[in-house]
């Protein structure tokens, strides 16, 4: 075989290979994301512990990591349940003068394919090119332990983010999960102050 006719097939082998590594991962990513979760979330009991990283390269574990204070988690598991979470984190800004500065606020991508670990990096090179870097130690994405924060919270309807306020000792003193809504912010808003009055 001349190095020309080689040459031609190693194209050629290239052309053919990408298009099926796609319909793979495709079949793969479709096929985890068929499991159906109910939440198993309940008020006043810790917050399960899972392990991520910020966009920054912080390695995160929560509620570890947030001991001390309180903390709105925004947890999204699939692309469509950015708009969601940004029309939280949009009414969040709108009334941060009713909250006490204490309280952080932090997206959690979650995702539970065990492939997409293998792709991680890319991930986050893509969503670290739509986020200030400002804000990359905001936003924490979660591989390894997807699967599980998923069986916790739920993922029916998973273009909903879930919406968690944990307080100061890693409890988890509100959960909602059915979409933005003004009701549903002044609730949280409601529940952040009283954590607030609780610790004075």
């Amino acid at each position: 075989m001349t190095p020309l006719v080689l040459s031609s097939l190693m194209r050629l082998c290239n052309r053919l290979l990408k298009p099926l590594m796609i319909l793979i991962t495709a079949i793969f990513i479709s096929g985890c994301s068929s499991y159906r979760y109910e939440s198993q979330v309940e008020l006043n009991q810790p917050l399960i512990t899972a392990s991520g990283s910020t966009l920054d390269g912080t390695e995160v574990t929560i509620p570890n990591d947030f001991e001390g204070q309180p903390a709105i988690l925004l947890f999204g598991y699939v692309h469509k349940s950015q708009f969601d979470i940004d029309r939280w984190l949009i009414g969040l800004d709108m009334t941060k003068d009713s909250r006490p500065d204490t309280v952080a606020i932090y997206e959690l991508p979650a995702i539970k394919n065990p492939f997409a670990g293998w792709f991680s990096n890319r991930i986050d090179d893509a969503m670290r090119e739509g986020i200030p870097r400002e804000i990359w130690s905001d936003v924490i994405t979660i591989y390894d332990d997807g699967d599980k924060v998923q069986r916790y919270t739920g993922n029916i309807s998973p273009k909903n983010s879930r919406v968690l306020l944990v307080n100061s000792k890693g409890e988890v003193s509100y959960f909602y999960d059915r979409g933005f809504s003004v009701a549903a912010l002044n609730e949280l808003n409601k529940k952040v102050l009283s954590l607030n009055d609780e610790q004075r």
